[in-house]
């Protein structure tokens, strides 16, 4: 049988993969996108479209910055800049003012605010908070509506995509990766792996050790709140519990560190210490109503330092990653996408990725430096 060829392969079709797509085609690139179901219908789909540039890292700061900027000029994005708060405890105050300079300095609109001054936005009971912050571009998007419009545009530049087609095998032979997939052999000197939560399991298909796991993560969803009120993307540092307004409703949810692996389905076990926590910060959420029907899961890919792992993995020739983003795949795909393309045809990134190359788990094994968190 005789192998279809591309210059890159992308695996995954979400909304990293689709951007991916459509910039590495604009540079003249022949690109065959893989994915094993359809466009979105992973992580992509079943994010909290959260988009924030509230990092404390140049390099997550200016990837979610200029996300943003991109999205806010896509009438597709359905991008709200609805506002991102976050409550930060006292112990940790001083470091989160650290990242609110940089922010600044980055040219992010980031506002430090008393507890006082931040009931404007969500009411909250203030119990041992240092400070808080807010940034008025920070907000949500639509990933589905993204996903899609980057689909297109990569189309129109040129991309093919093979949906529904299982990735089963995957070699280096004679400066090629060769992938045996479900519709044929496909052959290319580049592969891009922006697989999501799975992308572990890509990499181990070509005998590489990709540090990607699946974490399941729940959204609850209340009913129509009497009296209606608009909450921004509200973040509780000490506990963990986000929540914002959708619509007429709310929906909230909370890291369980636990709960790594494929594992499918609602954890209604974890609603309990949820609303616990979430009911200490925010106690007017003890009228509102929870509706199981309209609550969700998804999955995160967690990286052991929970930051993304970019660039060429060493040691792999032709072998990218773009994978591992652990919550932040919808912020930054915009810019994520440019970089990689930059990355693929040799170029400099625009933006330094030198913390979230897959070298500094090599580092840290060597005793060499600190991960970058």
């Amino acid at each position: 049988m005789t192998a279809r060829t591309a210059d890159l392969v992308v695996i995954g079709a979400g909304i990293l993969g689709t951007a991916c797509a459509w910039r590495l085609a604009e540079r003249g690139l022949n690109v065959l996108v893989v994915e094993q179901s359809s466009p979105a219908s992973g992580s992509t789909g079943r994010s909290a479209a959260g988009v924030r540039a509230q990092f404390t890292t140049e390099a997550n700061i200016r990837l979610s910055q200029l996300s943003i900027e991109e999205y806010a000029a896509m009438p597709e994005s359905g991008y709200r800049p609805a506002g991102y708060l976050m409550l930060v405890p006292e112990a940790q105050w001083p470091m989160h003012q650290a990242g609110v300079a940089l922010q600044r300095r980055l040219g992010v609109p980031t506002e430090e605010l008393t507890p006082a001054e931040a009931q404007v936005h969500a009411g909250f009971d203030p119990a041992g908070l240092g400070g808080c912050t807010f940034c008025a571009t920070d907000g949500f998007v639509d990933p589905h509506g993204l996903t899609l419009e980057y689909l297109r545009r990569a189309r129109e530049a040129g991309a093919h995509f093979l949906l529904n087609t299982a990735v089963t095998a995957i070699r280096r032979s004679e400066g090629v990766w060769r992938l045996t997939t479900s519709a044929g052999v496909i052959e290319a000197p580049q592969v891009l792996n922006a697989a999501g939560a799975w992308a572990g399991e890509v990499g181990r298909q070509a005998g590489l050790d990709i540090p990607v796991q699946p974490a399941r993560r729940m959204v609850f969803t209340t009913g129509p709140l009497a009296p209606q009120r608009q909450v921004p993307m509200v973040f509780d540092l000490a506990s963990g519990v986000w929540l914002r307004s959708e619509g007429e409703r709310l929906i909230l949810g909370r890291a369980d560190p636990a709960d790594t692996g494929w594992r499918e389905g609602m954890n209604w076990d974890w609603l309990e210490p949820t609303l616990e926590a979430a009911l200490l910060r925010f106690p007017w959420l003890e009228t509102a109503d929870l509706d199981r029907r309209a609550s969700w899961w998804g999955y995160y890919e967690v990286t052991p330092d929970h930051q993304a792992i970019l660039g060429r993995l060493p040691g792999a020739d032709g072998w990218l990653n773009a994978c591992g983003f652990s919550g932040h795949g919808v912020m930054q795909a915009a810019a994520v996408a440019r970089v990689m393309a930059q990355e693929a045809v040799g170029e400099v990134p625009f933006i330094d990725i030198t913390p979230l190359r897959f070298e500094r788990f090599e580092q840290v094994v060597s005793g060499a430096a600190d991960i970058q968190v």
